[in-house]
């Protein structure tokens, strides 16, 4: 079995890997047009301001799509079928995840739960909200 590719933290992720490890989810948000943002970047996709601040979001929203995997590379053969979903959150960006959920259904209200992969590094996952 080939071991399972992780995300690299780089300088613009940095703050949500920290978080995500800490469990806690953060995204960030423009201080200049005061939209919400993700994925993490250096440069607001709105207005083009640098003036992006990282804020701890709810972790809660409701899936907006998703797909069940049954077919992926060695690294995942062990885990499939499993669900994968954007899932767009209450302060308005959606966040593709995996959904730790048997049978998802778009709308489905879910929050925000974390897989620790390894000492440095937490993923995201979503489930249904009880």
């Amino acid at each position: 079995m080939a071991e399972r590719p992780l995300p690299v933290p780089d300088r613009d992720t940095a703050p949500f890997w920290e978080a995500a490890r800490a469990g806690r989810l953060r995204i960030q948000r423009c201080e200049s047009c005061g939209r919400t943002v993700f994925y993490p970047r250096s440069v607001c996709p709105h207005c083009l301001s640098g003036q992006l601040t990282w804020f701890d979001c709810s972790g809660r929203g409701s899936v907006y799509s998703f797909t069940v995997v049954h077919r992926t590379s060695d690294e995942f053969r062990d885990q499939v079928p499993f669900p994968v979903g954007l899932v767009e959150l209450e302060e308005g960006v959606r966040l593709m995840a995996r959904l730790d959920i048997a049978e998802p259904r778009v709308g489905m209200p879910v929050e925000v739960t974390f897989e620790r992969v390894s000492d440095e590094l937490s993923l995201p996952h979503f489930k249904e909200v009880d």
